[in-house]
């Protein structure tokens, strides 16, 4: 039987609403690669979850944000052909944000970033084909106001080069 080496990430992930939208990167990196995302990522050394929620909000869209209050947490596991590492397990803390101020635009490109920019999408608007399990789990959260409380397993997930 063959050993699954699975990569861990974890991050955090913020839900800004217009409207019947929700305000979605366009992933420029990882198993969501050309996929919509939810804007947030990993912390840095020292960060705080709060201080990396607005920081990579800011980054990947352009808004800066304040903190509403957290969702929760999901999990998600997919296949991803990654290193030395053959899933990915992602861990992710939901927020509910509001802009404060900022302009979406594009954003400044660098080591590490891996937003093409930001737009609203609507629920009917998004599927598994074209939006990360993240952009799924948060239109669930909006309809149903629960997270799952289980891992929730993509086995056939497409990494869209």
């Amino acid at each position: 039987m063959k050993t699954i080496r699975c990569h861990r990430a974890f991050g955090v992930y913020g839900l800004l609403m217009k409207e019947d939208a929700l305000l979605v990167i366009d992933k420029n990196g990882g198993p969501y690669i050309n996929r919509y995302d939810l804007p947030g990522g990993s912390l840095e050394e020292g960060e705080t979850l709060a201080t990396a929620m607005r920081r990579e909000f800011t980054e990947e869209t352009g808004l800066e944000v304040e903190l509403e209050r957290q969702i929760g947490v999901a999990d998600f596991k997919l296949p991803w052909d990654w290193r030395e590492f053959d899933e990915v397990h992602h861990i992710a803390v939901f927020y509910l944000v509001r802009q404060t101020g900022g302009t979406l635009g594009i954003p400044e490109q660098f080591v590490g970033q891996d937003s093409l920019g930001a737009r609203w999408v609507k629920a009917s608007e998004v599927s598994i084909d074209n939006a990360s399990p993240l952009v799924l789990e948060a239109f669930r959260w909006i309809e149903e106001q629960q997270l799952d409380l289980e891992v929730r397993h993509f086995s056939n997930w497409d990494v869209l080069k």
